[in-house]
């Protein structure tokens, strides 16, 4: 059964990594670095302290509470103990992998760190403003998918990957907030 998975995981992935081209090349990899979201990142811390006041600081520090425990997680008990190589590292897929500046990042893929950073951010933004901005979760979550689907893209995670990590993101995410509900006096 999970080599049955596995294979169909190869395939999707194969797939929509063989969909490339020079532009989309240079926009995923943009898309993929942090440094880039920096603006949107700080434009969130904004709209958070924004809604909340002196609350807010204690709901800005929870949500990289979120995002340093899905990073810890995606690492510590899941790459390190999966041991999935990426498509990068794959010998049997990797002569077929598109990488962009080849760069393939660490031996071991899953899950997607990115993708559970990215989700857990996306997933707490959601939850603290989905009162003042109902549909804003829409725009969170296509960033976060955007994300996901640049290392896809970039040949160095397989969709399980992204998805898998996704899940641990927003899970991890909807933890904290219920505990800083819970405990901070915080609106839900």
């Amino acid at each position: 059964m999970i080599e049955t998975l596995q294979n169909i995981d190869t395939e999707i992935f194969l797939f929509f990594n063989g969909m490339h081209n020079s532009f989309f090349d240079i926009i995923m990899y943009w898309i993929s670095k942090t440094t880039p979201w920096i603006p949107l990142w700080a434009f969130f811390i904004y709209l958070i302290i924004r809604e909340y006041g002196k609350k807010g600081v204690i709901i800005v520090f929870a949500m990289i509470a979120a995002v340093g425990l899905a990073d810890f997680i995606s690492v510590h008990a899941f790459k390190n103990v999966f041991e999935r190589l990426r498509p990068c590292h794959n010998p049997q897929i990797q002569d077929l992998v598109h990488i962009v500046r080849q760069h393939c990042g660490g031996k071991y893929g899953f899950v997607s760190s990115h993708s559970s950073n990215m989700f857990a951010i996306a997933s707490f933004m959601s939850l603290a403003l989905h009162h003042k901005y109902a549909k804003s979760y829409i725009l969170f979550f296509l960033w976060a998918a955007l994300v996901g689907y640049s290392r896809i893209y970039l040949g160095v995670h397989f969709p399980a990957d992204v998805f898998v990590g996704a899940l641990l993101g927003s899970a991890i995410a909807f933890a904290i907030w219920k505990i800083v509900v819970r405990f901070g006096n915080i609106r839900n």
